[in-house]
């Protein structure tokens, strides 16, 4: 057996790997590059060509972990696509406002290259358009947690609860060859223990090789993080400055987990009646799908919902489909709490409502989640003087704030949980899904800790699984 490793390796975005066997092929998630020195990298053809590969396994419906399926079908990948249910409904939501938001992004550049008489570094197209799309969900089977799915001859699939977002999964491949039975496990993104809404990474008990995120291997969340305490004080501290709080969200499990919180706030009257926009038409749907699928909920989410309180409503939240609503919320002329998408502020509405906020000392820019390096989320996070939005440099007058404990990563702690449970100790562990300085610090962590293989892969590597 080879493993290649053709994304997310010693960064974050971009997850892609390719896994031969004696007879079957098999792509484990296809993802987009959102780190702006690696952009270039969404425009090349992928290593290994349509025509060689079976089957495409994905782990969850994130960005970087789907969306460059579409391409991958236009160059001719014709193949079974599995996942587990969720992320089925999941993965059109956001290939579908993904193929909509490069398109108007390339009509938005033509203009505005044509007007200032240059040319970008890439083509001023999309990657892939909606009729790419909907050819791809044609392809796309769901599957339940815990059934192995035989995808080849001697070699099956199980997916397992990764507790990272709605229907994520870690990837467990057995394959008998040769007479002998090997174990492959891919983590997928790992979320933390005791989140809400859904359930907690399963513990998985042997594995000969694990290909295992790191994107927190250096770090530990704060054992004591109050987020519903911390998003009180940002949201009252503005309240009283008359300003707004905005909260780039990733539309997939985040924005339902921040609507859980500030429900919380709300009925229990620790914060002011402050209207609390969901501006994102993809986190909308996402959340009709979260509904959709309450058997995946955990059970505080399912005790809530019996006590009457769904954990995904309270009154003053207000859902904006529309570009002219969405527009309306900027000039709503009172305190408010706008979350809008990307979350690391790539692309979307988001960038709007940064442009209308972000010179106001009055207003609060407040962070929950991981930003990668590059993206203009992170160039926010580091409290520049001023950052550069839609060909313009506006300067940074808004608080920033970073809301603790929030992201759907698991810490080192967590992934060490998670990867000690497995007895003995695999033969190698191959850390992908962090920047270098993460990867290698849990590397030495794992290696000391836990006394195994264990190895931090670049681009386009591969390895022999003997």
């Amino acid at each position: 057996m080879r493993l290649f490793f053709l994304g997310a390796n010693r960064q974050v975005t971009g997850s892609r790997y390719w896994l031969e066997t004696a007879t079957t092929r098999i792509m484990i998630d296809h993802g987009m590059f959102q780190e702006r020195e690696f952009l270039w990298r969404n425009w090349q053809e992928c290593p290994i060509t349509p025509d060689k590969v079976d089957v495409l396994l994905l782990t969850h419906a994130h960005f970087d972990h789907v969306g460059r399926l579409p391409k991958y079908v236009k160059e001719g990948f014709k193949g079974p696509v599995i996942c587990t249910e969720p992320t089925v409904d999941l993965a059109r939501i956001v290939l579908e406002d993904s193929a909509r938001i490069q398109e108007e992004d390339a009509e938005y550049k033509r203009r505005r290259h044509e007007e200032e008489g240059r040319r970008g570094p890439y083509e001023e197209e999309a990657l892939y358009d909606m009729n790419d799309v909907e050819r791809t969900m044609k392809l796309m089977r769901g599957v339940e947690y815990g059934s192995p799915v035989e995808i080849g001859e001697g070699v099956t699939a199980t997916f397992h609860e990764a507790g990272h977002i709605l229907g994520s999964a870690a990837l467990e491949i057995n394959v008998h060859e040769d007479g002998r039975d090997t174990r492959i496990i891919f983590s997928g993104d790992l979320g933390q223990w005791d989140k809400p809404i859904i359930d907690d990474p399963e513990l998985l008990t042997s594995a000969d090789y694990v290909v295992m995120e790191s994107t927190y291997g250096d770090r530990e969340h704060s054992e004591f993080a109050d987020i519903e305490g911390q998003l009180e004080r940002v949201i009252n501290e503005t309240f009283e400055r008359r300003g707004n709080v905005v909260i780039p969200t990733f539309a997939i499990e985040r924005a339902q987990e921040l609507m859980y919180h500030l429900g919380n706030l709300h009925n229990e009257k620790r914060i002011p009646n402050i209207p609390v926009f969901l501006d994102s038409p993809m986190a909308v749907s996402v959340t009709e799908t979260f509904r959709r699928f309450r058997r995946y909920y955990d059970a505080e989410a399912w005790e809530r919902l019996r006590n009457g309180h769904s954990p995904l409503e309270f009154p003053e939240l207000r859902f904006t489909r529309s570009v002219a609503d969405s527009k309306a919320i900027n000039t709503f002329g009172k305190p408010c709490v706008i979350l809008a998408s990307s979350g690391m502020c790539t692309g979307g509405r988001i960038k709007h409502h940064l442009k209308a906020n972000i010179t106001r000392p009055e207003s609060t820019i407040v962070f929950v989640g991981y930003q990668s390096r590059g993206t203009l989320g992170r160039q926010i996070l580091g409290k520049p003087k001023e950052v550069r939005i839609h060909g313009r440099y506006w300067p940074v007058r808004a608080h920033i704030e970073t809301i603790a404990g929030m992201s759907a990563h698991g810490d080192r702690e967590d992934l060490m949980r998670w990867l000690s449970a497995m007895k003995p100790c695999p033969k190698h562990v191959f850390l992908t899904h962090g920047e270098e300085e993460a990867s290698l610090s849990l590397s030495e962590h794992v290696s000391a800790t836990l006394n195994c293989e264990v190895s931090v892969p670049h681009y386009r590597d591969s390895v022999i699984l003997k």
